[in-house]
């Protein structure tokens, strides 16, 4: 028997001396201190719990809300990182966001003009060049997926018939919820998303509040948790 477990463990170490050694850096999904498993088809980056979690307050909930804003209007705070969809008189379901990070924030009243299940991602060509600089190469298409940084559903927003470039997406990354992360895009966690964009059609009025008030005056009121909210499963 004790010949037997030798040969095994020797085999067992000889395995790993012909393994290479793997490195976070060497996946662009993962940080220092992250686990990488590996089989011969797929590489799995197995990511800290913390950066996993999102923030109680940022999980889809219903509350009241008081705005001079129409049902159906979407009213994105990137100060307090919250999009709100207007459902009625003191009523709005609201979601957590990640933002555009320092020199990326925008403001500007924008409509609904594309929506997308699974979206490509074409990264701007003034963004693939900006990441190159700092050694990250970006490819030029990426096909919807979960690894596609626009996450399960993307609203393309446009502006006098025209792309802004600016989308309300998900994101592979739901421990950026609640941060300035983004170029300027407004992220949200998958299930919030997938949410949203079953209510949010096309021609839906954005009104998006954040640095140079180009949104012009506006008028809401988060009042906090509607007292019956949980009881519908909201939160999610």
């Amino acid at each position: 028997m004790r010949k037997y477990a030798s040969i095994l463990l020797a085999a067992a170490l000889a395995a790993t001396a012909v393994m290479p050694a793997t490195s976070a850096n060497a996946f662009p999904g993962a940080l220092p201190g992250d686990r990488i498993e590996t089989t011969s088809s797929v590489t799995l980056v197995a990511q800290p719990q913390s950066r996993k979690q999102v923030a109680q307050k940022y999980k889809r909930t219903k509350v009241r809300f008081v705005t001079d804003q129409a049902p159906g209007t979407v009213i994105v705070d990137t100060n307090n990182k919250y999009l709100y969809y207007v459902e009625g008189k003191n009523r709005a379901t609201r979601y957590g966001i990640g933002v555009g990070r320092d020199g990326f924030g925008w403001s500007g009243v924008v409509k609904v003009g594309r929506k997308a299940e699974w979206p490509t991602w074409t990264p701007p060509a003034e963004m693939r060049r900006r990441e190159a600089r700092k050694g990250r190469i970006l490819p030029a298409v990426q096909q919807g997926g979960e690894d596609n940084p626009l996450g399960a559903r993307a609203l393309y927003l446009y502006q006098g018939g025209r792309d802004t470039i600016f989308r309300i997406h998900g994101t592979n990354q739901p421990w950026t919820i609640g941060q300035n992360m983004s170029s300027g895009c407004i992220r949200r966690m998958n299930k919030a998303g997938e949410h949203l964009y079953a209510r949010a059609g096309i021609g839906t009025r954005v009104i998006v509040v954040g640095p140079g008030n180009k949104q012009g005056a506006i008028s809401y009121n988060d009042r906090g948790i509607a007292s019956l909210g949980t009881l519908f499963g909201f939160g999610g």
